[in-house]
């Protein structure tokens, strides 16, 4: 029988992939919340699993969800016959994954090692929005620090463009373009020019390593195709190597004027996971910063992070001198949809 914790945190989470558009995850994860699982180490782990399993925590099910689609990324034959584009009825897929989840018992258990990361690309429209209101404001260049930036796939947004409403904003021979559903302000065209790219994780993948970049892709939804072609296009242009380390030691000696330059410090769905710890000293840090920027060395910190509201991420900016505080509006988590407020920056 499942324990009550495990089907609780699959039925979660199939609740929140079938929200976020995904019927074959949300199908996924309902199955592995009511089925009977087979015998062997996967069960045995998992069940046994210590801590919270759930997806503000150690995010059990997607990693059994993204060890199952990094098989079937690989050509796995059972696998291929029951996955998107196919819809097969519910004792047909469980079948294909219960067979899978014991005759590929050690990919899985060393897959799930490790605590997904979903780079999603369709995040940086909310940056590439957010440069053109720091340009319009600061004219001269930017230097950017990412804070949790995985493979780093959204270091060069500057690289990317968003349309909206018949509009093209970004970049002007664009690696790709976003499209989500905007509402609110358009932002101002004033393209930014970055400086320096810079990011930081405690587990940086490397786009360009096979492992990583399968790592990267598994983490995404198989019946998402559009996000895949995303990331994959984004990978190929991936040219930052991702520093490894704790974030906010990383940014402490990063945090020195420079003259004539601005300092962008934003994180996307990453500063949430942080310990609070470091979330007070790093914010404490930002805010000594802060104090000492000047007209022509001015500091932003933005985040687009979970704030426990009812729809989407909140979207939120610092910018000194002055401390001025700013709500950006919200967007969704993966970027499907965005309400854009300009700030008040004079």
């Amino acid at each position: 029988m499942i324990p009550a914790h495990v089907a609780a945190a699959f039925d979660f989470q199939s609740k929140a992939c079938s929200s976020l558009g995904s019927p074959f995850m949300g199908q996924l994860m309902r199955l592995c919340a009511t089925m009977a699982w087979p015998e062997g180490r996967i069960t045995e782990r998992i069940f046994n699993w210590q801590g919270d399993i759930g997806p503000r925590a150690q995010s059990v099910p997607l990693r059994l969800a993204g060890a199952l689609h990094a098989l079937h990324l690989q050509r796995h034959a059972r696998l291929a016959a029951v996955y998107p584009p196919h819809q097969p009825g519910d004792a047909t897929l469980w079948d294909a994954v219960a067979d899978t989840l014991t005759s590929d018992s050690a990919f899985i258990d060393a897959f799930i090692d490790s605590a997904p990361q979903t780079n999603e690309v369709r995040r940086s429209a909310v940056l590439v929005a957010l440069g053109q209101v720091l340009a319009h404001h600061f004219p001269g260049p930017i230097r950017t620090s990412e804070l949790g930036a995985s493979g780093g796939l959204n270091i060069h947004w500057d690289d990317y463009a968003v349309g909206i409403n018949g509009q093209v904003f970004g970049a002007q021979r664009p690696v790709l373009t976003l499209g989500p559903d905007w509402t609110g302000d358009l932002p101002p065209k004033a393209q930014p020019v970055i400086s320096a790219h810079a990011g930081v994780d405690l587990n940086p993948l490397d786009p360009s390593a096979p492992d990583d970049a399968l790592r990267l892709q598994a983490y995404l939804w198989p019946d998402q195709p559009h996000r895949l072609e995303l990331t994959r296009a984004a990978m190929g242009a991936a040219r930052t190597k991702i520093t490894q380390g704790d974030a906010i030691d990383w940014l402490r000696p990063r945090l020195v004027h420079q003259p004539g330059q601005m300092h962008l410090i934003y994180s996307t769905i990453a500063w949430q996971y942080f310990p609070e710890t470091k979330q007070s000293e790093g914010e404490a840090l930002i805010e000594a910063a802060g104090e000492t920027a000047t007209d022509q060395a001015p500091l932003a910190w933005f985040g687009m992070e979970n704030d426990g509201g009812t729809k989407g991420a909140a979207l939120t900016l610092r910018f000194w001198p002055g401390n001025v505080r700013c709500k950006l509006g919200r967007a969704d988590f993966h970027g499907r949809w965005v309400n854009w407020i300009n700030p008040p920056l004079s």
